[in-house]
């Protein structure tokens, strides 16, 4: 196994083993925003907001499966920290299981309520079909979903976050180029960029998992490994259900959001569908980094190296403000380019409402930045309950005011959007109140 990040300086040895999970994830969110731009270039603002909606669905679903894994990640994290091998193992063969069985599950469910989700999403009648054309070939991809994020989870807790970065590279590519043939070349519509996604997912995900089995024969189970102890399964399902929790509480309330959005009308769900893919670009290195960040902490949590766990501390909130500010500024800046790019000029009521959401949300990337850092901090040191109460003040802040501002006539439509920023800074506060109170019991001298 390879990837100590006990060892070595401490921003540049964190920073150069982030850099990988950052490209990886924006080339993770170029499946769906590659759907976004060709379909909405193509196909029009009708089909654009159906994959928009759709796109909110899938983050929530595929939140719950990531959540699992970012879960099981923390302890593995932990366990190779501790050069504990056989602990590792064990907990490999128990999250396994237990997270295909919730990855079968989830698709079931998925298919079965299908139609009670266009429902719950307020989805209008005219787009109904699109939408439910999109879903029916999505959900076949939520397995290939679960293997990615599973075997780049146990890759990146040992160190290794280059090999993920390699598979979305080459997955994602071939997600544009099948989208293109899908769509333009077959005239499949918005199946067929469903399609196209699917295929790569499955390219990803399959392929990972053979290469950890044939280049990582250290992280090799055995069937001894699966007769699962107690204790194990018990931190397993302890990590790993409320970092679910915690990433299904988050999307979820940004689920209802859309729902919300939806009943504005097929403009401003364009609108949005196109704003947040911008968003989802815009913020990612910083939750990457703080996925990165937690890896970091884990390892020197379970080697026992406070010291090193306070410099990374520091060193990393100065990173994830600096380049949330930066980041923020050039949002502002080119909100209407950006929009452009999902959009035709001819929409210029779409245009004009994405430009407003991004003038709002996009000056605010540092405060999500920040709650990103405390998400990772509190999974690793072994409090992912905080997580979750974290995510709870947030998204519960967002869901709540955008309910109630958008229903003043005065506020409309606008209060949606100002909800999102107001919900960070209280996440933030409580992180940091949680910190300072409770530092000593979570890093003892």
């Amino acid at each position: 196994m390879k990837g100590d990040l006990t060892k070595g300086p401490v921003m540049r040895t964190m920073l150069w083993f982030a850099v990988p999970m950052i490209l990886g994830n924006l080339l993770q969110q170029c499946y769906n925003v590659a759907d976004t731009l060709i379909v909405g270039r193509f196909l029009g603002a009708g089909a654009l907001a159906a994959v928009g909606s759709s796109y909110t669905l899938m983050t929530f679903l595929t939140s719950i499966l990531l959540g699992l894994c970012m879960g099981s990640g923390a302890v593995f994290s932990i366990c190779f920290g501790q050069h504990n091998e056989e602990g590792l193992k064990e907990g490999i063969a128990a999250s396994f299981m237990l997270i295909g069985v919730l990855t079968a599950v989830l698709t079931v469910l998925s298919f079965a309520g299908l139609d009670l989700i266009i429902h719950f999403l307020q989805v209008p009648e005219e787009i109904q079909g699109m939408m439910k054309d999109y879903l029916w070939v999505i959900f076949w991809g939520i397995a290939a979903t679960f293997l990615y994020n599973y075997f780049a989870s146990l890759l990146r807790a040992v160190g290794n976050s280059g090999v993920p970065l390699v598979f979305l590279a080459f997955s994602a590519l071939l997600n544009i180029v099948l989208d293109l043939w899908f769509v333009l070349g077959l005239n499949r519509g918005v199946a067929g960029a469903a399609e196209a996604t699917v295929i790569s997912q499955y390219v990803s995900g399959v392929g990972i998992g053979i290469y950890t089995w044939l280049c990582c024969p250290s992280l090799h189970v055995s069937r001894r490994h699966f007769r699962v102890k107690k204790a194990c399964l018990q931190q397993i399902a302890g990590f790993s259900l409320l970092t679910c929790i915690q990433q299904s509480v988050m999307n979820l309330g940004i689920l209802m959001v859309q729902g919300l959005v939806n009943s504005f009308g097929t403009t401003v769900m364009a609108a949005f569908a196109a704003a947040v893919k911008i968003d989802s670009f815009a913020y990612m290195p910083v939750q990457d980094f703080g996925n990165a960040f937690s890896t970091f902490i884990a390892q020197n949590y379970g080697a026992g190296d406070q010291e090193r766990i306070r410099k990374g501390l520091k060193g990393a909130a100065a990173v994830s403000m600096g380049f949330g500010a930066a980041v923020s500024l050039l949002v502002w800046i080119a909100a209407r380019p950006l929009m452009l790019l999902f959009v035709s000029p001819e929409e210029t009521a779409v245009v004009a409402e994405g430009v407003r959401y991004l003038h709002i949300e996009g000056a605010f990337y540092y405060g999500i930045g920040c709650l990103f850092l405390f998400y990772g901090l509190y999974r690793a040191l072994g409090k992912p309950s905080m997580s979750v109460v974290l995510t709870v003040i947030s998204l519960g802040t967002r869901v709540a005011l955008a309910y109630l501002l958008s229903a003043i006539p005065a506020v409309g439509l606008v209060g949606i959007w100002w909800s999102v920023p107001i919900g960070w800074a209280l996440a933030d506060i409580a992180g940091l109140m949680y910190y300072q109170l409770n530092k000593k019991k979570l890093l003892p001298q």
